[in-house]
């Protein structure tokens, strides 16, 4: 019997900022085109359920992150690319900062030992 490690979920928030990294990246791409890259990133460990990333890419329109435009895949099937729009970009320098000032705060927390606080 092998051990093998159960894939995450990718939460709404974080998704959102790992799908306008991935565009600021490789620039425009479909939708299954940034789920494969962001399970790929991950090492495999995260899974990303098309019925969750695209009400992500929708609120991200919606928002003006990204803009997107019909066009054709790899496998000439119709398909919506995405792409970052200079708002964008804002919004994902913005979240990096806020993701990397929580990510340092509960480093410190994992860091602290019992002595620390006597």
């Amino acid at each position: 019997m092998s051990l093998m490690k159960e894939k995450m979920d990718v939460r709404q928030g974080t998704l959102a900022l790992m799908a306008l990294k991935t565009l600021e990246v490789l620039g425009p791409l479909h939708g299954y085109g940034i789920a494969r890259r962001i399970e790929q990133i991950s090492g495999g460990l995260l899974a990303v359920n098309q019925g969750t990333l695209y009400p992500v890419l929708l609120k991200l329109e919606q928002e003006g992150s990204i803009a997107s435009e019909w066009g054709t895949s790899d496998n000439n099937r119709k398909a919506r690319f995405y792409r970052l729009t200079r708002e964008g970009r804002k919004q994902l320098q913005s979240k990096t900062r806020d993701w990397e000032q929580t990510a340092a705060i509960i480093e410190r927390f994992f860091a602290v030992k019992a002595e620390d606080l006597r």
